[in-house]
């Protein structure tokens, strides 16, 4: 399968700088029409259009109400919502890329945007944006970062509907009982992971990622603590993650599993880590923004703070990208014109704000992010100011590499259980991980010359 993978990606770059893409169109299904490579066409504006949600579940219930709010404005549109979990949602639109069946418009976050741009599976926005109310409203570091993320040719296949941010979740009234200073360093950290652990009890100090998503938040943790700040070394071509200082953090974070964890810390993802922080007495967490109003809803505002990630030995913060996420219109869309209207609709200064406050993340809408609730949500503000004060340095990830989300996912996070579980060393683990990413970025480059 990793091969399978790998291969059509690295073909799907060949074709997107230089060469034509032959794929077969065929329909599948009733929740899309079309595959790669099917130019689809403007159609009526009205009738129905497709959604797909790339964080199904999490967000069903916003989408939801902005999707009637958008049928209240646009009677003549239908939008059939499907909602595919996030864990899910490159494989699902991975297998329509091949065999048929792709939404009209769907969620394309920074992370998969290069790789579904470079099999020509995106309608390239930059017209329509420019000709849109839009236009100049929103944050352009946003747009700036998905257009760096679409494959390096410049265009915009995404607009931002909103930007997160790494969150250290804590227990104040946890950390008051025991005595600990808040963990905004990495040793303060370290120090109340191990205090608050008393497994007697069934209480840890912390809960480690160790399910899908592991990679990025193991990336944030080496990183922190390492202080390295490039993800590429001077020459552009060889990556950092196997620094032997990004070892040696590694190791110590990955030490902390069943230590100061609860053992099904191995399995779990986001979901069950949150509601897992969130029905016991574990002591930290960290995720990003987007779990802090199920946070308020299971503690209460008074029993936790969001803060932005510890600082390093060097007293500076250093935390790697979040991906900026999106909607797209796929190119094999019947109705371009009608699936352009509803991502209008939705990244609005009003329908942005309320997806937002719903999620807990920055809006992309720039007059949405004047909303008092941005500045009341103090993770959101916090992580806002950290972002824009000069305390933070960004290690910038790979997001343009087609194959960049299948090496930090599929081909990656199984190995970083055996990390976790101790039957494979971090240095190997890391060492795996910079061989695939340097011959990425060589294809890359190569390709790009």
């Amino acid at each position: 399968m990793k091969i399978s993978i790998r291969r059509s990606r690295r073909a799907a770059v060949a074709v997107a700088l230089g060469s034509v893409l032959a794929l077969t169109a065929t329909a599948c299904g009733d929740d899309g029409s079309g595959a790669a490579g099917d130019k689809g066409s403007e159609g009526s504006g009205k009738g129905e259009i497709v959604f797909w949600d790339n964080n199904g579940g999490v967000r069903t219930e916003i989408w939801k109400e902005i999707i009637a709010d958008f049928h209240k404005a646009n009677p003549d549109i239908k939008v059939k919502y499907v909602g595919i979990a996030s864990t899910e949602y490159q494989s699902k639109v991975d297998t329509a890329l091949q065999g048929g069946g792709l939404p009209d418009v769907g969620g394309v976050g920074a992370a998969m945007l290069a790789g579904f741009a470079a099999q020509n599976a995106l309608e390239p926005l930059d017209s329509r944006l420019s000709k849109s109310s839009l236009n100049g409203k929103l944050n352009e570091d946003m747009v700036e970062s998905l257009k760096a993320a679409g494959g390096g040719d410049g265009k915009l296949y995404s607009v931002p509907t909103s930007a997160n941010n790494g969150v250290l979740y804590y227990r104040t009234d946890l950390f008051k009982k025991a005595g600990l200073d808040e963990p905004t360093t990495w040793d303060t950290f370290y120090e109340a992971a191990e205090k608050l652990t008393d497994k007697d009890k069934n209480e840890f100090g912390y809960t480690i990622r160790g399910g899908a998503g592991s990679i990025a938040q193991a990336l944030d943790a080496m990183y922190g603590q390492s202080g390295i700040t490039s993800f590429w070394d001077s020459s552009g071509e060889k990556t950092t993650v196997n620094d032997p200082k990004n070892v040696a953090a590694l190791e110590k974070y990955a030490g902390l599993f069943k230590k100061v964890t609860p053992a099904a810390d191995l399995n779990n993802d986001f979901t069950k880590m949150v509601a897992q922080w969130d029905s016991g007495t574990i002591g930290m967490l960290n995720h990003n923004l987007g779990s802090y109003q199920d946070h308020v809803k299971a503690l209460g505002v008074d029993k936790f703070r969001g803060i932005p990630q510890p600082i390093g030995a060097g007293g500076k913060r250093v935390q790697v990208s979040n991906p900026v996420d999106g909607l797209g219109v796929f190119k094999s869309s019947k109705n371009k014109e009608a699936a352009w209207k509803f991502i209008e609709f939705a990244t609005s200064a009003a329908e942005n704000s309320k997806f937002n406050e719903s999620a807990g993340q920055v809006p992309a809408n720039n007059d949405a992010a004047k909303d008092a609730w941005v500045s009341e949500a103090e993770p959101t503000k916090l992580a806002a100011q950290a972002l824009t004060d000069g305390s933070t340095q960004i290690v910038q990830l790979p997001y343009y590499l087609p194959d960049w989300n299948t090496i930090s996912k599929t081909d990656n996070e199984p190995a970083f259980q055996k990390v976790l579980s101790g039957s494979m060393s971090a240095k190997d683990f890391l060492d795996t991980l910079a061989d695939q990413l340097n011959e990425a970025q060589k294809e890359w480059n190569e390709q790009k010359g």
